[in-house]
């Protein structure tokens, strides 16, 4: 399993990748988006939930249904062996979800002392169950056919949204461009072939008409009735229009057929409701993908503009029984990897079908939060600095210029801290003043050029109280 996690990652940033060298980053031109960009770049760390029915059996959100032979794809239980007949039984899953112990609240808890400062909620994915109360269809969690429809809390997503924006995170609704479950996208007139739409949008305008109408529709339910979202996160990178220049990802994504759904005027009408918002046209470059989303992975060096890994806190998106959970070390080192190199880091956790964490996520997020208190001044609204890392030592700096930040690294046996530490910031101008964060105790330091040697006391070395990244902070 974990191998096949592997090679659907590495394919995933692939495809990303490959979408990115076609055209060069386009900056915004309204300042409201723009101002709205800064400020989310000084966040960092923000919360990702993949989350419906199929979490009842554990499986991967939505692929199991895509017609396609890959590693992610494989579907399996009692109904696997006939793809009609495992298709129902998931739709079905529809009429047993019911997540009773649902409390938003109790995330919103621990994604803030965790140091989180956005979240972004699947409200649709590849399958077209919706999370939100949409008009549109009635495969959706308020639907009768769905028990929790009945539950005070049932319009997830606007419960959720509602939660975290109490304690003032930045909103993002994630949305799902294909949709599996329209009949204006797979129309059951002819079978499925794979991800992509099951009909030529070109042969058939007057069907395509109505997906346009039905995805624009839902987006303008969420940019008008759930509050202020400042992120619109849209994945299904192949719906889009195909130009001559997209052939490689075409080929890559199985895709032949021109899938525009007029992002121009989704998004006139998304940023006159919702002004100044992030738009994420993800894996598409223009006018529409404000910022980057490099997937389980850490650009080599910084990127020119925006950019957010989305990475997951066990193997799978969506919850999984027993899944493996990366250790609070890897997490910490992550996000501090990652903001050196001016992006930030998006951590998705998987809710199951009771409507709640595996108690491995809540640990994991309580350790990075003792972390974060000590160290939080080192990544939060800092900036990417050359050389950004010099072997386990990371750099960031201040807005101003005027501090800057040298993350240690603890290795396989945890953080240790050697006699000295010799920290090449790069920067040749005398510094003032270093101190470690979370210890009161003066160390002695001497620099030479751009080499700072910091004397570290025996009892230090083996008593500090820090743990996974120990962070020096350099005042010029």
């Amino acid at each position: 399993m974990k191998n096949k996690l592997t090679l659907i990652l590495l394919l995933a940033a692939f495809c990303v990748v490959k979408a990115q060298q076609h055209q060069e980053y386009i900056t915004p031109a309204d300042p409201a988006v723009q101002q709205k960009l800064g400020q989310w770049q000084d966040l960092k760390f923000g919360l990702f939930m993949h989350w419906g029915p199929y979490s009842e059996w554990g499986v991967v959100e939505s692929w199991s249904i895509c017609p396609e032979d890959e590693g992610w794809t494989q579907r399996k239980g009692p109904y696997s062996a006939d793809y009609n007949t495992y298709v129902k039984a998931y739709e079905n899953l529809q009429t047993t979800f019911n997540p009773t112990h649902f409390d938003p609240d109790k995330w919103v808890k621990a994604a803030k002392d965790a140091g989180m400062k956005y979240v972004v909620f699947t409200t649709k994915h590849h399958d077209g169950f919706c999370m939100f109360d949409t008009k549109q269809t009635d495969y959706k969690v308020t639907s009768p056919k769905t028990p929790f429809s009945t539950n005070a809390k049932s319009n997830v997503a606007n419960e959720v949204f509602s939660a975290f924006r109490k304690e003032n995170f930045m909103i993002g609704a994630y949305f799902s461009k294909p949709d599996w479950h329209s009949p204006y996208y797979w129309w059951p007139y002819f079978p499925p072939k794979d991800r992509n739409v099951n009909y030529d949008p070109a042969k058939y305008p007057e069907r395509w008409q109505q997906f346009k109408d039905y995805t624009y529709n839902q987006l303008q339910e969420l940019m008008t009735g759930y509050g202020k979202i400042d992120i619109l996160w849209m994945d299904g990178g192949w719906v889009r229009p195909l130009k001559k220049e997209d052939s490689v990802l075409a080929h890559e994504m199985g895709s032949k057929f021109n899938q525009d759904i007029d992002m121009p005027k989704i998004a006139k009408m998304a940023r006159a409701n919702q002004p100044g918002l992030i738009m994420v046209d993800r894996a598409v470059p223009g006018a529409y993908e404000n910022y980057t989303t490099p997937e389980q992975q850490i650009p080599a060096a910084p990127i020119d503009h925006p950019w957010e890994t989305c990475m997951t806190m066990g193997n799978s998106w969506s919850y999984v029984p027993g899944d493996n959970y990366k250790s609070s070390q890897q997490i910490v080192q992550l996000l501090v990897k990652i903001v050196s190199r001016g992006g930030n880091l998006l951590m998705n956790i998987g809710p199951g079908p009771d409507g709640d964490w595996d108690p491995e996520a809540y640990k994991r997020l309580a350790d990075i939060g003792k972390w974060i208190k000590i160290n939080g001044e080192g990544i939060y609204a800092s900036k990417a600095i050359a050389p950004y890392s010099d072997g386990n030592i990371f750099f960031t700096q201040t807005a101003n210029g005027n501090n800057e930040y040298a993350f240690l690294l603890g290795g396989d046996k945890g953080l240790a801290l050697p006699g000295v530490v010799s920290i090449k910031t790069g920067n040749v101008k005398k510094a003032k003043q270093l101190t470690l964060l979370g210890v009161k105790q003066k160390l002695k330091w001497k620099q030479v050029a751009d080499v700072i040697n910091v004397t570290i006391p025996a009892g230090l070395q083996s008593n500090s109280g820090l743990q996974y990244a120990a962070a020096f902070k350099i005042v010029y």
